[in-house]
């Protein structure tokens, strides 16, 4: 796999590509006003019963709201209270400081922007998490455990045996990457991830809300999510890029330094110059339009709208049997669920099948297509009027949203 780092109107992208065929892309906003994984000093502002919320100042501009269910206080004797006990004015004052993480990030939206989109202040939660490379660490959790997400029974296994190289220390999730790496690479990454925390919590005082941390950038989502991916080559065009990818591979993946390839280009400054001469401009533009052709000549409609998304498969001039083609339909909406980043509710209208049976080989072709998805998703079935239906949740905006004004 290979990753590209390009840069145009002061976004940031990041984009890897499998055989030549684009499998991840990261855009960084420029107008990003919260970014997911952000870490601040809050002030609490106001409590909202009916909620059972609070919002939280997150700096001079932006606040966030902090749900019950996300509170975690630490008790006298030093272990650590989930909220929804008890009601979360009686945890919380107006003026109280708290130490709160964006579970989502947040772009503020433009006049012209569609009113049907609901103005939104960034989900907070309490429970701080750092990710690394293989581990992620939330320092207000008890034990080690593996990461949800990770659905294949087999990797489990090897990660469940991996847990043992972390005794002594608590609070780590391990990522599917951490089954088939060295049990010292794992203790180091740990070790440093445990420092992060020590360092962060230096600046939880005073009485100003404020940005301790800023969560990963697209250059970091997409090397961390890609970890259990033999990474070839990272090419950057500028010496900037360099060294913000030298700089995050020498703490988290040293193995990877030597693979940061500088690309020398005759139209270096041209915009997206490096994605355009590895010809990834017209996959990357086929996202933005509402259909995807698959390979054995069916297609997609894929259709955003407030409540959900909806993905019809047609069958067009492929002749297969409808079970082969909902398969192969099943990868590419995977694959496009990923690179546009939807979320919220998907609900895809397969072709129809005759028996129980191919309806389970669906399922088990979906799961397998939407194992590496970095996010949370989850296969709800077929509902009784056969669509299949998926819920998958996002860390950041959708990809239009991201590039919204963007000409290319």
């Amino acid at each position: 796999m290979d990753i590209l780092i390009e840069e145009y109107q002061g976004r940031i992208w990041a984009a890897a590509l499998s055989g030549g065929r684009l499998e991840g892309l990261e855009v960084d906003p420029a107008h990003e006003a919260v970014r997911w994984g952000s870490i601040y000093w809050g002030k609490v502002t106001s409590i909202n019963a009916s909620l059972d919320a609070v919002f939280v100042e997150l700096d001079e501009d932006y606040s966030g709201i902090l749900y019950n269910k996300d509170v975690r206080v630490k008790a006298k004797d030093g272990t650590i209270i989930k909220g929804g006990d008890k009601a979360i004015g009686k945890l919380f004052k107006p003026g109280d400081m708290i130490a709160v993480q964006a579970k989502s990030a947040y772009l503020p939206r433009t006049l012209d922007f569609d009113l049907a989109q609901e103005q939104k202040s960034a989900q907070l939660s309490m429970d701080i998490s750092i990710p690394g490379r293989h581990l992620i660490y939330c320092p207000l959790m008890a034990g080690n455990q593996i990461s949800q997400r990770i659905r294949k029974k087999d990797l489990r296994v090897a990660l469940t045996e991996m847990l043992g190289a972390l005794e002594g220390m608590e609070g780590f999730i391990l990522r599917s990457s951490a089954a088939d790496i060295q049990t010292d690479i794992l203790v180091r990454e740990a070790k440093i991830l445990r420092n992060i925390w020590t360092e962060l919590q230096n600046y939880f005082e005073g009485s100003e809300s404020a940005l301790i941390m800023l969560g990963p950038d697209s250059i970091q989502r997409i090397l961390s999510d890609k970890a259990v991916e033999k990474i070839d080559r990272i090419e950057v065009v500028t010496m900037d890029h360099y060294k913000q990818v030298e700089e995050w591979c020498s703490v988290f993946a040293p193995d990877l330094v030597t693979r940061v390839t500088p690309i020398e280009l005759k139209n270096a400054t041209k915009d997206l110059a490096l994605f355009e001469y590895r010809d990834v401009l017209g996959p990357i533009e086929a996202l933005f339009h509402d259909y995807a052709v698959l390979k054995s000549g069916g297609n997609l409609i894929i259709q955003e709208t407030a409540a959900l998304t909806a993905i019809d498969v047609n069958k067009g001039a492929d002749k297969r049997s409808h079970l082969a083609l909902n398969v192969d339909a099943a990868q590419e909406i995977a694959r496009q669920v990923r690179l546009r980043n939807l979320g919220g509710i998907i609900i895809i209208d397969f072709l129809k099948m005759k028996t129980r049976k191919e309806q389970d080989e669906l399922v088990k072709a979906l799961e397998k297509a939407f194992d590496g998805d970095p996010c949370t998703v989850q296969i709800h079935g077929l509902t009784s009027l056969g669509l299949m239906e998926i819920t998958r949740k996002r860390r950041t905006p959708t990809l239009f949203e991201r590039v919204e004004g963007i000409e290319f």
